[in-house]
């Protein structure tokens, strides 16, 4: 490493991690599903409810003007994180799932149709599988599907050839949530935007790593949730083009996406406000808000360099236990690994290894499809972030050699 980071100093600003369990320091492997809160976001959250918490937009009263005001803020807090053109072009929603819903719903069903074309990859989550396979069923649309190699990088040839005057939408994970890849997406921008098809990328798994600049991109959406950036559950984001946004209608009906209601009639306010209805999570944006902050007084580029680091030590190690096999070998990847280990389930793995103090995930993490197209059923998953240390990845090491002597 040319940079270094004072990672003691970091992890002093996330509480949770000097959890015990069972008597042993925590070890907290588990960022690809949620990462952890610092103190400036949990105090954000708390400030908001004891100072400023009120229903925004409508009210005139003291309070509402504040909570509106840092709502918005928030706002343009994201819209500057993603280095988007303007703050109109940011929508919030509950997380990456309603994101990516709300694109389907009002772009795909209005937009598609009859022998159209959507290409995803086999590395999706479910979450980038299930709302496209709706559209798929109500507008005659068909998927086509990227593959990926061996190594868990996609495709790049069969993703030329699939494009097609037919192609109408893109939609793909910026990183992978089960292999860690981080997908050539500007490259595949690119080539899908010269067949006239828009793209939606997935970034639930690549903003908390590392830069995202959605202009320099050229992406037509971007969706991410707040609980894997070090801030809340029930916040997220979608950024969407703003005349794309502008054309398209909205996601749900009520109260405040309205210009004018009557029994004949409702027209609706100009993006973004037509896509939230209703009262939003208000103390989740300003969290997040906190949260981007938080990185901001960070060196980003040194962190990324930290993860990659600490990404090659723990798969280094891993890499000598015999009988384990990782998944995702891709040259770019963010810091996660997936693995399995002979002859003993990856449930079981992750019951002893709690039993340690160490948690990680296992299971399919909602991506059966890249499951299936590897043989197998559930993978057991570390996944880092920059509070994180080498000392955790022996931690973990050691715990599987034991594992491997218990169920051999």
């Amino acid at each position: 490493m040319t940079t270094t980071i004072d990672v003691a100093s970091i992890r002093r600003d996330f509480p949770i991690l000097h959890t015990r369990v069972g008597g042993r320091p925590l070890v907290y492997l588990d960022n690809a599903a949620t990462t952890q809160k610092p103190v400036a976001v949990l105090s954000a959250l708390e400030k908001h409810y004891k100072e400023s918490n009120a229903n925004i937009h409508r009210g005139v009263h003291y309070l509402a003007e504040r909570a509106t005001d840092a709502y918005e803020l928030a706002r343009k807090t994201v819209a500057g994180f993603l280095n988007a053109a303007r703050s109109e072009e940011i929508i919030f929603v509950r997380g990456t799932t309603e994101g990516i819903n709300l694109i389907a719903q009002s772009y795909g069903f209005p937009f598609l149709g009859e022998g159209d074309e959507i290409l995803l990859t086999t590395m999706e989550h479910h979450a980038n599988i299930v709302p496209w396979q709706l559209v798929c069923e109500r507008n005659g649309a068909k998927l086509r599907i990227i593959p990926v190699t061996d190594s868990g990088e996609l495709d790049m040839e069969a993703f030329t050839a699939l494009l097609s005057e037919r192609t109408k939408i893109v939609s793909l994970a910026h990183a992978s949530n089960a292999l860690g890849t981080v997908n050539p997406v500007k490259a595949m921008v690119d080539k899908a935007h010269a067949c006239g098809a828009i793209v939606l990328l997935d970034g639930a798994q690549a903003v908390g790593h590392f830069p995202v600049d959605v202009q320099d991109l050229d992406c037509d959406f971007y969706v991410f949730s707040g609980h894997k950036l070090f801030s809340t559950t029930g916040a997220g984001v979608v950024y969407g083009k703003y005349d794309r946004l502008q054309s398209m209608p909205p996601f749900q009906g009520g109260g405040d996406m309205i210009n004018k209601v009557t029994f004949e009639k409702t027209t609706y306010k100009r993006p973004p406000g037509r896509f939230e209805a209703g009262t939003p999570n208000i103390g989740g944006a300003v969290a997040l808000g906190a949260a981007i902050e938080y990185l901001g007084g960070l060196d980003r580029l040194a962190l990324l360099e930290y993860e990659h680091d600490l990404l090659q030590y723990a798969t280094g190690l891993l890499s000598e236990i015999e009988g384990l096999k990782i998944y995702g070998r891709a040259s770019e990847k963010v810091s996660l690994i997936s693995f399995t280990l002979e002859g003993v389930h990856p449930h079981d793995i992750a019951t002893v290894l709690d039993a340690d103090g160490i948690a990680i995930r296992a299971g399919h993490h909602c991506t059966q499809p890249l499951h299936r197209h590897y043989g197998i059923s559930a993978t057991a998953r570390a996944s880092f972030a920059y509070y994180n240390t080498r000392e955790e990845a022996e931690k973990l090491t050691a715990s599987l050699k034991k594992i491997k002597l218990l169920f051999g």
